[in-house]
């Protein structure tokens, strides 16, 4: 897992009025699955879907969504796993790696197409981008080359291969949106050699992308307990918050 239970956001929040609730989605097979959305009083231009990491939909992810919120993007984080392990709400310490085992690319393409759906129900051509870190930073990825027809496809240290049978990177060629890869300089999980081996890829398919590598910086930097790394995290914000204003 990317983030402790009692992390945060390295976000300060924004001057947008915001409502947040939790709510269940209804993908098109038919699974239900936790939601937590996050939007203001009018609707924002474009949006955005919230992908977390192996620990599915808690705090950390919430709070995220109400910062893009509060930032002026309407946002819905989701979580993965409501066919293996239900929609109700889950300990800290609860079991999930036979549920991320068990999940598959097309039951999270189905998942966040309910998200985007929602996010486009007053909006049929509303910009919407996919923001995912680690598990849901190659997540994020995977779906702009999933038909959703997204503005932007946005990941924090995703893997570019995550098993000989789920490579995003094998898939750029099917991508249709900008990509923007937010990386740790010093994460032993990803090392330069696949960053490189991405950016290349990307390159060769002509897939619109920003690579930021962040020298030094661990894996699951985007954390308010990684005081070293608060540029880092200002800077990745920024980023984002730049990449969706010149996509939308």
């Amino acid at each position: 897992m990317c983030f402790d239970h009692d992390s945060e956001p390295p976000v300060a929040a924004g001057d947008r009025a915001v409502t947040s609730k939790d709510l269940t989605l209804r993908a098109a097979d038919g699974n239900e699955l936790m939601a937590f959305e996050a939007h203001g009083d009018d609707e924002s231009k474009a949006a955005v879907v919230v992908l977390p990491d192996v620990r599915g939909l808690f705090r950390f992810y919430k709070d995220l969504a109400t910062r893009f919120a509060q930032a002026g993007h309407d946002s819905i984080a989701i979580d993965y796993f409501g066919r293996t392990a239900g929609a109700g709400e889950r300990t800290d310490e609860w079991e999930y790696p036979p549920h991320v085992a068990a999940s598959t690319l097309e039951g999270i393409r189905h998942d966040v197409a309910s998200a985007v759906s929602r996010l486009r129900a007053n909006t049929t051509n509303r910009p919407v981008f996919t923001v995912g870190f680690c598990f849901g930073g190659s997540n994020s990825w995977h779906q702009a080359a999933n038909g959703l027809g997204l503005s932007g496809a946005v990941g924090f240290y995703g893997r570019p291969r995550r098993s000989e049978t789920d490579a995003v990177i094998d898939r750029v060629s099917e991508m249709t949106c900008p990509i923007l890869a937010l990386m740790g300089g010093d994460d032993p999980g990803i090392p330069q050699e696949a960053v490189d081996e991405f950016e290349k890829a990307l390159r060769d398919a002509g897939v619109p992308h920003e690579m930021v590598v962040y020298p030094g910086a661990p894996h699951s930097f985007f954390d308010r307990k990684y005081s070293d790394f608060a540029d880092e995290s200002a800077d990745a914000w920024s980023r984002v918050l730049r990449f969706i204003a010149a996509n939308s």
